[in-house]
């Protein structure tokens, strides 16, 4: 997957990408939650069709952010909408699109991610961008989708930085292939369990004799809680985690978490629904706590081309998967959200931004005695379930 940055007056961003690059994802560091085992590329982009681009904004001192796009298939999303529900854990945020999505059960644009006093630049530059599309001529109404989360600790919020031509490289650059993770794209200024937080994504193939479906899932974490990873008090163990002191009230309202999950299995809205509440789970086993000040929020959507919706108004037949199946594609997304969490985070980088204000990453000699001490690492993955 193709990420692009714009960098202004700072010459450390070259020692930002090789930083980057040098940190773990969770299994490079023995930490696998779960028993199913993830698609070839552990992540959102192991579901056919999904493709995610990014855009990175890092100027001066002082910006700090970007965009993450994700597109349920190549096709013209408006005319073949997919599916979806969307699920919220705690409701102070600002989700664009949400009411229509819980009215007809279905997403017509791309998935955009940013900070949160960009969403409305950000869904009018998409809106302009999809209906200066040739197909999109007699376009009258358009339901833009478009999550956030705070990042202005190190970003400069209130400039709203945000531009047209960042949003459109961000669609234009969407591809199959890996994801780029940490601090990158929406998740460049944001931070989770008091360290840096970002971008993560994971994924889970079920077996053929559960149906073989794939679930995908990517975050955008910028949350509080006390970071646990596979079971290990980690946050406790470091000091790092919320209402040690009375005098910490600042420090309760670190919100917050998108995720985002993607999935081949052909499911309808409420479904879907039932699916992204599972997504949750996988937030709580990481020690979130979708505090009052957090905005929450799972949007999930199938891309089976069986459910997609044409606009057309002629009856058609669709495939819908039973209740009882339900509950391996349960296990799979709180899997998937766990793990994709934990690589937001390992996979994140120190940054310093706005006034000075510094992130620190995970730090990796720290923690390793911690998840070796409550056996929350292996060597190798456990048997998959078949």
């Amino acid at each position: 997957m193709k990420i692009h940055h714009i960098l202004s007056g700072a010459v450390l961003f070259p020692l930002l990408l090789n930083a980057q690059t040098s940190r773990p994802r969770a299994r490079d560091i023995g930490l696998v939650p779960g028993v199913f085992t993830p698609g070839a590329l552990n992540g959102i982009t192991d579901v056919p069709g999904v493709t995610v681009g990014q855009f990175t904004v890092i100027e001066g001192d002082s910006i700090r952010t970007g965009v993450t796009a994700i597109l349920p298939h190549a096709g013209n999303i408006y005319k073949e909408k997919v599916p979806a529900a969307v699920v919220i854990g705690n409701g102070f945020g600002k989700l664009v699109g949400y009411t229509q999505i819980h009215e007809l059960g279905e997403i017509e644009t791309p998935i955009l991610l940013t900070c949160t006093l960009c969403v409305w630049k950000a869904a009018d530059a998409m809106v302009s961008w999809l209906l200066a599309k040739p197909d999109m001529q007699e376009v009258r109404s358009i339901n833009a989708v478009v999550g956030e989360t705070n990042d202005r600790g190190v970003n400069d919020i209130r400039a709203r930085p945000i531009k047209p031509e960042h949003v459109v490289r961000a669609l234009e650059s969407a591809s199959a292939g890996p994801v780029e993770e940490g601090s990158v794209g929406a998740g460049t200024g944001t931070r989770a369990f008091r360290w840096k937080g970002g971008i993560g994504t994971s994924s889970r193939k079920l077996p053929a004799s559960l149906g073989g479906y794939t679930v995908g899932v990517l975050v955008q974490s910028n949350f509080g809680g006390m970071l646990t990873m596979n079971g290990a008090p980690v946050g406790r163990e470091l000091g790092g985690y919320p209402f040690q002191r009375e005098t910490e009230a600042a420090e309760r309202g670190q919100g917050s978490i998108m995720i985002v999950v993607a999935t081949d299995a052909p499911l309808n809205p409420r479904t879907l629904e039932r699916l992204g509440t599972r997504a949750l789970l996988g937030l709580a086993r990481t020690g979130g706590n979708m505090d009052n000040g957090s905005g929450d929020y799972v949007i999930s959507f199938s891309t089976a081309r069986s459910v997609r919706r044409s606009g057309s108004d002629t009856a058609v037949a669709v495939q819908d998967i039973p209740n009882e199946p339900m509950s391996q594609l349960f296990q799979a997304v709180a899997e998937a959200t766990e793990e994709a969490i934990y690589n937001s985070i390992l996979r994140a980088t120190t940054v310093k931004g706005y006034k000075g204000m510094t992130l620190n990453a995970l730090p990796l000699d720290s923690i390793m005695p911690i998840l070796k001490k409550h056996n929350a690492v292996r060597l190798k993955n456990p048997s998959p379930r078949r």
